[in-house]
């Protein structure tokens, strides 16, 4: 899993080559983790629906770990080299020198740096207690409830990225760069994640309906 993640990395930073190196590896490290993401809420339903992919779900919970980590050194870069540590350019602020205070400029950076925020602390969580350790501690019911976070954690990711893919350079007062290679990409990756756990979830329904016994069906036979 550490060679996949690092594989992802250097692929995404290859893609990205003619982007300055702060925003290349921003950008290579943000989405590989997506990819990890992606992979560990996919391959439980994969498992459903293809019994030989059961040989691989005890990696779910590593490419859920390696997502964290690699958030977490995303993070790390915007904070040294986007917002240099300023904390309301964070969310979307800029110091206006005139009026001696800050100002909002980009509503919707702020908005999506809360909402990845939000997701990179939840990921945290839910990294720190992928262990058999906090299995133990929590209880089998009160850990699976603690893990079900990884869903909202998914769509959080899913918001905030689609925010820099497909809106962050939109300005009016600012030229347009070239559309992000990835955008399709992306958009295929998130209907593939919500089409396994569609299936796999119809598969699931369906395997528990029970047959009408001989009885049952006279009872609500019409006369």
């Amino acid at each position: 899993m550490a060679l996949l993640s690092a594989g992802l990395v250097l692929i995404f930073a290859a893609i990205h080559g003619e982007w300055s190196p702060m925003h290349r590896w921003n950008r290579a490290l943000a989405d590989a983790s997506l990819v990890l993401v992606a992979l560990s809420m996919g391959l439980g339903p994969l498992a459903r629906l293809l019994r030989p992919a059961v040989l691989v779900l005890p990696y779910r919970r590593e490419a859920g770990i390696y997502g964290c980590l690699l958030a977490l050194a995303h993070a790390g870069i915007i904070l040294v080299g986007w917002v240099e540590w300023d904390l309301m350019r964070l969310f979307g602020f800029e110091w206006h020198p005139d009026l001696l205070s800050y100002v909002m400029l980009q509503h919707g950076f702020g908005l999506a740096n809360a909402i990845g925020i939000a997701a990179l602390l939840l990921a945290i969580l839910l990294a720190t207690t992928s262990s058999e350790v906090a299995m133990r501690r929590l209880g089998v019911s009160g850990w699976k409830f603690l893990q079900m976070g990884v869903l909202p954690l998914w769509w959080l990711s899913v918001a905030h990225v689609a925010y820099f893919l497909f809106m962050h350079f939109l300005s009016f007062h600012r030229a347009t760069p070239e559309p992000n290679p990835l955008q399709y990409w992306f958009v295929g990756l998130v209907l593939l994640v919500l089409g396994l756990r569609l299936a796999a979830y119809l598969k699931t329904i369906g395997g528990r309906r029970i047959p009408e016994s001989q009885d049952e069906r006279a009872k609500h036979a019409p006369i």
